[in-house]
């Protein structure tokens, strides 16, 4: 092992892939002084979402969770003395989820128009696009970085009057790679569009552009 000679390349894949879903990532946020009371309001406006989006065509279950937080809240005054000190106001809930659908320009006008026109809560929302088919993404751009690292080493070994002979290792890092591409934030786009009352809808025109994802694989080779 120690005599052998070996060559090590690391080849690099690039892909452009064009999105066809839709994901809208929903913000819900509150305060109260009871804790109690916090989780009953996280809960009420959790449920008073999903009746908007049931109406929209999902599943209550397509509705997933994020991530969800209940902290504790201070803010800071002034004492007599002229220092600084903190007290506890309240408690404060985040509840972030996320639905997801094949790309529609009308139905996501729907839906938006829903999400900013809701009475009992007001949520923050953010618009992205994502692939369905990850995996086959994923697997055509390890084949285009196995590609880069073969081509690479071709023109090394050539320059270098050698001959690549068997792989001894290949190192790939299997990370996870966010197929993921987001124009604006939803209240932005909300902003920027025509409403059609008539149908309660939001008037959308966007094109998503192309969802760029790279990645990396290090081949070692033994030359002779």
């Amino acid at each position: 092992m120690a005599n052998e000679r070996m060559i090590k390349v690391t080849g690099k894949g690039n892909l452009k892939v064009k999105p066809d879903v839709t994901r809208i990532t929903i913000t819900l946020e509150g305060q109260n002084k009871e804790y109690d009371k916090i989780l009953e309001q996280s809960s009420k406006d959790t449920e008073a979402l999903k009746d908007i989006l049931e109406k929209q065509g999902f599943d209550r279950s397509d509705v997933k969770t994020l991530m969800f937080n209940v902290d504790t809240r201070y803010e800071s005054y002034q004492t007599r003395d002229k220092s600084w000190r903190e007290r506890f106001v309240g408690y404060e809930f985040k509840h972030v989820v996320k639905v997801e659908f094949d790309s529609d320009n009308t139905r996501l006008g729907k839906i938006l128009f829903a999400l900013a026109n809701a009475k009992a809560i007001h949520p923050d929302f953010r618009i992205s696009y994502t692939v369905k088919d990850k995996e086959s993404s994923k697997n055509e751009l390890l084949g285009k970085a196995i590609a880069d690292a073969k081509a690479k080493a071709a023109v090394l070994t050539n320059a270098a009057g050698v001959t690549l002979k068997d792989i001894k290792t290949i190192d790939y890092s299997w990370g996870e790679i966010e197929f993921e591409y987001s124009p604006m934030r939803g209240d932005m786009l909300c902003k920027a569009a025509m409403v059609d009352e008539s149908c309660g809808s939001f008037d959308m025109d966007i094109e998503p552009d192309d969802i760029e994802v790279s990645d990396s694989v290090t081949v070692v080779w033994e030359i002779a």
